[in-house]
């Protein structure tokens, strides 16, 4: 592999595949390649939820789902 493209791979290999992947990613706190990266992420349950008034967020529990709409009633 050319000296160029050696400095632009990160020091440390996928935690998954064992390939280099760039260093700009390993910046961000990434320790996957892009690809492996994707599958994980596609095992991953979320939604996006509107709140009343406000922005949107991401839920990852089905839990906080519960009771969230203010305007539906007391929930325990």
């Amino acid at each position: 592999m050319g000296k160029v493209k050696q400095q632009l791979l990160a020091d440390r290999p996928c935690i998954v595949c064992d390939s280099l992947y760039p260093k700009d990613r390993a910046a961000l706190g990434y320790s996957t390649c892009m690809r492996c990266g994707e599958v994980l992420a596609r095992q991953r349950k979320h939604t996006v939820a509107p709140m009343h008034k406000s922005n949107y967020m991401l839920i990852t529990d089905r839990a906080d789902l519960r009771g969230i709409n203010n305007k539906g009633g007391f929930f325990r």
